[in-house]
């Protein structure tokens, strides 16, 4: 881990144990009934929330083997084992491990980093894309009273469709005339600063040789079609995750309410550090749940907390034991994706333009 980021975790670690002991304080947090969530939770719906993750990878699996066609063909399940080892190596170490994968496939196809890394942008894109989606339409198309404050999640919803068509085209874009759109922005905002300019152009170019992936408008369609199942698979494991607890608004919480959940928690892991983010991503949901939803602090928490273990921790087990047969080192495979990331950066700066 950097030594900055060191100092952001020790930070924000600083800042929650603040945070919970003022709250302490003010509301006393009642650990008896924050156990009794757990005891008279229905296991049956959590497990199959952790049955939706798991299917979720191979979603993932398949998605990234047939972006790979263009380059290499290899079995559909062929790449499972570093979508679970890099998600593994991701919830372990943070988001310094984000390259993981990418740096695992290549190992393990023989095709270049820079190649995979262009597959890995591709394939946050699309699920970028697949969650707003979803997210969009479940909002706008929720019935009257679904929601509280329905008008302020009416415009999230207008906003994150139009963005999500807004992105379409732009993707589109790049991928008829990616150098044209680079150049265009290079010269436009090289006006303002040069080193801004150059950094969109490469990330522009980065995008169009992964968008190389997708040669044909059915590629285009199975890999939305693979993007929105495995967002549908994630959607309901919070459905049948926050379901399991005994709490009225819990209990029969709906698909809009699921789609708030949903999003808050992916902003809560945008910044993801080692440990510490799991409670800044507990801490965010249980907002959410007291604070628009009405549920007791108690509550909230075990339900939060249990949405963090099915949604991002369940795959820890079987990646550690499969790295183990893989004979692999989170760690050291984390440090070595960083470098290898960089390399790649760095060969992209010194291309011509």
């Amino acid at each position: 881990m950097k030594k900055n980021q060191m100092i952001l975790g020790v930070i924000v670690l600083a800042a929650l144990i603040g945070l919970g002991i003022y709250g302490q304080h003010q509301h006393p947090f009642d650990f008896h009934a924050f156990a009794e969530q757990f005891k008279q939770a229905d296991w049956r719906h959590i497990c199959i929330g952790v049955v939706c993750i798991y299917l979720g990878y191979l979603f993932r699996a398949v998605r990234w083997a047939l972006l790979l066609r263009p380059n290499k063909k290899v079995p559909l399940f062929s790449l499972l084992g570093t979508q679970v080892i890099g998600f593994t190596g991701v919830a372990l170490i943070g988001r310094v491990a984000d390259l993981t994968r990418p740096y695992l496939v290549a190992k393990k196809t023989g095709l270049t980093v820079s190649t995979q890394i262009a597959v890995y942008i591709v394939e946050r894109l699309f699920d970028a894309g697949a969650m707003a989606l979803i997210f969009s339409s479940v909002i706008l198309l929720a019935p009257a009273g679904a929601l509280p404050h329905p008008e302020i999640f009416k415009k999230f919803g207008f906003w994150g469709l139009a963005g999500t068509v807004a992105g379409a085209l732009f993707l589109a874009a790049i991928r008829l005339a990616g150098g044209v759109v680079a150049s265009f922005f290079e010269k436009t905002i090289g006006v303002l600063s040069k080193k801004l300019a150059q950094a969109i152009g490469e990330k522009i170019r980065s995008f169009r040789t992964g968008l190389d992936t997708l040669r044909t408008p059915t590629d285009f369609l199975l890999t939305l079609g693979l993007s929105l199942g495995m967002w549908a698979l994630i959607t309901i494991a919070y459905l049948e995750t926050v379901r399991a607890f005994s709490a009225p608004q819990l209990a029969s919480i709906t698909l809009p309410q699921g789609m708030v959940l949903l999003a808050s928690s992916g902003v809560a892991s945008i910044i993801q550090l080692p440990i510490v983010g799991w409670f800044t991503q507990i801490g965010l949901v249980a907002g959410v749940l007291v604070k628009l939803f009405g549920v007791a602090p108690e509550s909230a928490t075990a339900c939060a907390a249990t949405l963090l273990g099915v949604t991002f921790l369940s795959v820890v087990p079987v990646g550690l034991i499969w790295a183990q047969f893989e004979h692999i080192s989170l760690r050291k495979v984390a440090v070595e994706s960083e470098h290898a990331g960089a390399e790649v950066k760095e060969a992209q700066v010194e291309e011509p333009a």
